[in-house]
């Protein structure tokens, strides 16, 4: 998220410089709120309508056999929507399918008469690719009564067994493309001439691109060599992006943040095939995956890395034409009439002039804009590639509660006692008395599942978990009880206590209204900042927090309710939740930025979002991420606003009380600490000393004239 852009996006109104008269601070007034509105909106519609029930469409899969039986299976796949399939006559054929990517899975009919099929997958395409694949050909063997094995012909190595890599990589890519492009129009807008704005690109993009690759590589280990690589896409990457935000800033200024977070991240993430499959996407996301830079630079990548460079040169040219593109475009916009004219901004005839170095902030040199110009995004990049990265790369389960349920309380001890000595370390186990408690601590979010023990011989253990509290934990917990079950040669059953909604499929439902929420909180008061930064009291600021948290808490729910359908019921609930959760947020947000400005969302996107994504266990589970985020989940108000739209839903409730305590006290200790600041500013004011940032006339505006 580039919350720079979106600020300078916002003090920008009819292209005018901020004035005097009251219409024109009303405009500006109401930009504040249209701005982040927009941006809110767009991201989250998207995300929201393309995964809360991502189905299969058209997944291309392979039938290795001959025949009849061969031929049937084949049209019987073809009949419905969720798959394409073709027949090919050897395993090897499958497998060169897999490995060009052409094909998401295969399955291998038995021969000779025999009863035993093969399900071929490849999780270096994609963990949820790999799983919808197994969900897809399973039931074909299953009516056909054959025995079925899987193999994956194209593993993950084991630093990033969650593939994430290439979708982090890419992202950071992304970043590094289009948030500096918001700095340098206000800040340093004479390096934006393409004979001055080329070799800073072409610099930018090999370092952002090296930092990438040592992040991921040897500081979080999830890539194990490959430089040349990293620094080949992501340069051609960066300056494709970069020289498409530089197009943009030259037509329409500050507001290309707009179209330009649409297209690299919004429209980009649920086309890139990186976190889901793109055959699970509508098909114009599909059409997008051909033609974005984000899935070019993550295919690309993925190409590399686990598939010996198979359909690489289709991404890079991707990625080319884009640069083409935009420099030619660029050459024809500095030919034009208008020339380096920035729509919305004044020229000035002399870089050297002070300006604020990020928006509402004090007038600064020219050499303290260029660091800022160059360290601000520098330190988004890190912030999100680090942070992701180190905690979703390698999920190991660690510490999940279970509980033990048997008819006689000894034998739940005994059981207990030897899960504890076989798994130390994986599982905490504990003991209940009965199903009914067990299911209840399941219900309250205690214990991820309960373990039953068969109540006479040659009945089956029971495994009780509950999808809608976590889909990944439910699968992790499967994936530890089902070997042992099976080495003591004891059936077992698995009972879902409470199953996800057909319109949840995935159980991200909850994660995207949280994350909503928080970012809707975030956001405005760092736009509020920067392009108000005259309303500089709590008194002045505080009815626009309030009617901006309510207003954007019933458009949430409208979008997501009524628009998309995704979430249903406890419409109140969710208005007032949301309402407080923003307001809250927004006053902590206000802490670091009327101390410290802008700066201060580096540490708040730390807090509120890069730590709170993995706490939160809206999509990968607490105890699959490092344990350092586990105490880390009672205390921060994304996991706290996840948990609550999760109980609205799912469990009638339940903890939403102590969710709502953790949200207000945030927003009660971002009071008093704005309060104590109000005062500070007073004694300031009175005092004659300088109050940085607190009018608009204190920072003249810079746009590149022809003379630069």
């Amino acid at each position: 998220m580039d919350t720079e852009a979106v600020i300078e996006a916002a003090d920008v109104v009819d292209g005018r410089p901020p004035g005097a008269d009251r219409k024109e601070q009303i405009i500006r007034m109401v930009a504040l709120f249209v701005m982040p509105f927009l941006m809110v909106t767009m991201m989250f519609a998207t995300y929201m309508s393309t995964m809360h029930s991502p189905h299969p469409r058209d997944m291309p899969v392979a039938i290795v056999g001959s025949g009849a039986t061969a031929q049937a299976v084949v049209d019987g796949l073809n009949a419905g929507d969720s798959t394409e399939a073709t027949l090919v006559a050897t395993r090897d054929d499958a497998v060169d399918l897999l490995h060009d990517q052409d094909a998401a899975g295969a399955l291998v009919l038995p021969t000779d008469g025999g009863a035993s099929a093969t399900i071929l997958t490849a999780s270096a395409a994609g963990a949820s690719q790999n799983a919808t694949v197994q969900q897809l050909l399973a039931p074909v063997a299953v009516q056909n009564s054959w025995q079925t094995a899987t193999e994956d012909v194209a593993p993950l190595p084991s630093g990033d067994s969650a593939g994430i890599a290439v979708l982090f990589a890419a992202m950071g890519m992304m970043l590094a493309g289009y948030v500096p492009l918001s700095i340098m129009v206000m800040g340093v807008p004479h390096l934006l001439r393409l004979r001055r704005f080329l070799p800073v690109l072409a610099g930018w993009s090999a370092l952002t691109s090296s930092i990438i690759w040592l992040i991921l590589g040897p500081v979080v280990g999830a890539v194990e060599g490959h430089y040349l690589t990293f620094l080949g896409v992501g340069t051609l990457a960066t300056a494709a992006v970069g020289l498409a935000q530089l197009l943009l800033s030259k037509l329409i200024g500050p507001l290309a943040v707009l179209p330009g977070m649409l297209l690299w991240v919004v429209f980009g993430m649920p086309a890139s095939n990186l976190a889901l499959s793109v055959h699970n996407m509508p098909g114009f996301f599909q059409f997008l995956h051909g033609v974005l830079p984000l899935p070019a630079a993550g295919e690309a990548l993925r190409s590399v890395l686990y598939f010996d460079g198979n359909g690489l040169g289709t991404h890079l040219i991707v990625l080319a034409v884009w640069i083409v593109a935009a420099l030619a475009l660029c050459l024809l916009k500095e030919r034009s009439a208008s020339g380096n004219m920035i729509p919305g901004v004044p020229p000035i005839t002399d870089p050297d002039s002070k300006a604020p170095a990020l928006a509402g902030g004090p007038a600064r040199s020219k050499r303290f804009r260029y660091v800022a110009a160059a360290g601000f995004p520098l330190a988004i990049l890190v912030v999100v590639v680090g942070a992701m990265g180190f905690s979703m790369h390698k999920p190991q389960p660690h510490d999940i509660p279970v509980v033990v349920v048997a008819a006689a309380p000894g034998q739940a001890q005994q059981t207990a006692a030897g899960l504890h000595a076989q798994l130390d370390g994986i599982l905490d186990v504990t003991v209940a008395d009965t199903v009914d408690e067990a299911t209840e601590q399941i219900r309250s979010r205690d214990v991820v599942a309960a373990f039953v023990l068969p109540s006479a011989p040659d009945t089956p253990a029971t495994l009780y978990s509950a999808s809608a509290a976590n889909a990944s934990q439910q699968s992790a917990i499967r994936a530890i009880f089902q070997p042992i079950t099976a080495a003591q040669g004891l059936p077992l059953t698995l009972t879902d206590v409470q199953p996800l909604s057909e319109t949840d499929t995935g159980g991200s439902n909850s994660m995207y209204v949280g994350m909503s929420w928080i970012m809707a909180g975030f956001l405005f008061l760092a736009v509020l900042r920067g392009g108000a930064p005259h309303v500089r009291r709590l008194p002045q600021f505080l009815p626009l927090l309030g009617g901006w948290a309510i207003g954007m808490s019933v458009w949430l729910w409208f979008l997501f309710d009524v628009l998309i359908g995704a979430i249903t019921g406890n419409a109140l609930e969710m208005i007032a939740y949301g309402a407080l959760t923003i307001f809250s947020v927004s006053l902590a947000t206000g802490v670091l930025t009327r101390t410290v400005g802008l700066a201060g969302i580096i540490p708040m996107m730390v807090v509120l979002m890069m730590a709170g994504v993995p706490a939160s266990g809206g999509g990968m589970s607490v105890y699959l991420v490092p344990e350092v985020f586990r105490p880390l989940q009672d205390v921060l108000p994304l996991p706290a606003a996840v948990d609550i739209a999760r109980s609205l839903r799912y469990f009638d409730g339940v903890g939403v009380g102590q969710n709502l305590l953790v949200i207000a006290i945030w927003g009660a200790v971002g009071l008093v600490l704005n309060l104590v600041i109000d005062r500070w500013l007073k004694r300031r004011s009175d005092s004659g000393g300088p109050d940085a940032g607190t009018t608009p006339e204190a920072h003249p505006r810079l746009v590149p004239a022809e003379a630069h």
